[in-house]
């Protein structure tokens, strides 16, 4: 155990309670000494809460230092551990002193117990008020008897025992002050949000935050694993370009030596280079920039790309139906792996469970417009959908289909990329598809432009620099399939899946206008 790490420990005599000073500086600590579980200590008096400069007792202590020593994990302490004697490391997440005991509740990632210290045969009135004053956030070791409990402890996740300890040693001692209460970080939406912004080092600890990032986890994990055994070979791709990705303004420039370069707006001109040599099937996992001046509740600046591409044979729906049958396992997923998490999310964030159907359901966009004309909304044939009318149309296909997942399929050809494939039917309209989750989209794809000239024809149509993405363009004079693909929102998946109502939930650190740090 490093020197840095050991933790405070105390001595009991009987008149007082004696400090064992265990820090660099504090003390004369011999390195071998530590590592055999013994430190050789100076001790002073503590009066009324203060250490006096006088030295009184010199020795050597022992704390635990047992490598082999088992701990229990938290979410493992259930009715069938009764009458164990265990130890567990955790954080002091509260701590209540009430006349000769203290009642704590320990907290490890998402899971907490309640613990209680009480003078007795075990444990001393010193212990007692050792305990109670813990800083709220230490580590703690505790050796801790299992018991049932009459009453079920609701404010716990383990509400069917507690632990009666017996021995506990602080291994990190939180400072006395802390940059947020957790119990600030459990107020509903909208409540002290930048405060959790802010201190990004406490607000991921509450069981919410832990829960939404391992379901968060999941989902990247289900991902690859669906894909990789539908054949699919995973890549990695330059985040640093020469021109903007998809054509637009919205794009962030760098200095790259002696000339400037951009910050990929999505992989998708590598993704197609990739199919152009042969590998079918392609997928990866990777930051996406976006330099939009959005203070939006789905809008981030950076944020995590799931992105999929492969060619198809005889129609782009073969894509659609691979996307869609991918989001589906992902769905089945969490639901069947991810109770725990889902139910923990609840209970602060309450919501209704996320609804799919198999097949998916898929509606074009000359469909989902006449469904928003039906309910009274104005809008042209080749405009694009705003945000409140692409959550009308959600609730509308929710009502009807009973369905928290949809495609919107042929949009206008005017509001998408430049590699986007007409339809060869209606030049009005593309091959291109969104898809929602509880009416907000997650996914934009596409048939993708996979004849040279074509290419070339409606790049100049958007104004953009040729020779810039020369090399883009020439990957497609050398023979390329029929392809398509989308790229998918990790955080906008999750948020929406939960129910949550801002992306910022489900970005560890979210990157907005307005945010750069930490």
């Amino acid at each position: 155990m490093a020197r840095d790490s050991l933790p405070y420990v105390w001595v009991e005599s009987d008149s007082a309670k004696w400090v064992a000073h265990c820090h660099r500086g504090a003390c004369n600590v011999k390195h071998a000494s530590v590592t055999q579980g013994k430190v050789e200590f100076i001790c002073h008096k503590t009066e009324n809460g203060a250490t006096s400069t006088q030295v009184f007792l010199k020795g050597t202590l022992f704390f635990p230092c047992e490598p082999d020593r088992g701990l229990v994990r938290v979410h493992e302490l259930t009715p069938e551990k009764a009458g164990q004697l265990i130890w567990v490391r955790a954080r002091i997440h509260t701590s209540r002193a009430k006349g000769k005991q203290c009642f704590l509740v320990l907290r490890q990632q998402q899971f907490n117990v309640q613990a209680l210290v009480a003078v007795g045969e075990r444990a001393s009135k010193q212990m007692v008020k050792f305990a109670a004053n813990i800083n709220k956030e230490s580590i703690v070791d505790v050796e801790a008897v299992v018991k049932k409990v009459e009453q079920t402890i609701e404010s716990c996740s383990q509400q069917d025992v507690e632990l009666h300890i017996e021995r506990i040693f602080v291994v990190s001692q939180a400072e006395p002050r802390l940059p947020l209460q957790l119990e600030d970080c459990v107020r509903p939406e909208g409540e002290g949000d930048e405060v959790r912004m802010r201190a990004r080092a406490l607000g991921p600890r509450t069981t919410t935050s832990q829960a939404i990032f391992r379901l968060q986890s999941g989902v990247c994990q289900l991902f690859r694993d669906t894909l990789t055994n539908k054949g699919f070979v995973e890549i990695q791709t330059p985040k640093i370009i020469s021109a903007a990705s998809e054509g637009g303004a919205n794009v962030f420039t760098v200095s790259y030596f002696k000339t400037s370069a951009y910050l990929a707006q999505s992989p998708q001109l590598y993704k197609q280079m990739c199919i152009c040599a042969d590998f079918d099937k392609v997928f990866c996992v990777g930051p996406v920039f976006r330099a939009e001046d959005s203070n939006t509740h789905r809008h981030l600046t950076e944020f995590v790309g799931l992105d999929i591409e492969l060619a198809f044979n005889y129609h782009y729906h073969e894509v659609i139906e691979s996307i869609t049958d991918t989001m589906v396992q992902i769905f089945k997923g969490l639901r069947d792996k991810f109770q725990t998490e889902i139910q923990t999310v609840g209970k602060q964030y309450p919501s209704e469970p996320f609804k799919f159907l198999e097949p998916t359901l898929r509606l074009e966009y000359s469909e989902g417009v006449a469904m928003l004309r039906e309910a009274g909304v104005e809008m042209g044939d080749e405009e694009d959908l705003s945000t409140p009318n692409e959550k009308l149309l959600g609730r509308l296909v929710k009502e009807k289909y009973d369905t928290d997942f949809y495609v919107l399929d042929k949009y206008p050809l005017a509001v998408r990329p430049f590699y986007t494939m007409p339809d060869p039917n209606d030049k009005k309209y593309s091959n291109s598809y969104d898809m929602f989750m509880r009416g907000e989209e997650i996914l934009s794809g596409a048939q993708r432009i996979h004849d040279a000239q074509l290419l070339t024809e409606r790049a100049m149509h958007h104004n953009i620099d040729l020779e810039k993405i020369k090399s883009y363009i020439d990957s497609f004079r050398y023979g390329a399939p029929p392809h398509g693909g989308g790229g998918i929102g990790l955080e906008r998946v999750c948020m929406l899946y939960l129910g949550l109502h801002n992306v910022r939930q489900t970005s560890m650190f979210p990157r907005d206008p307005k945010r750069l740090t930490p």
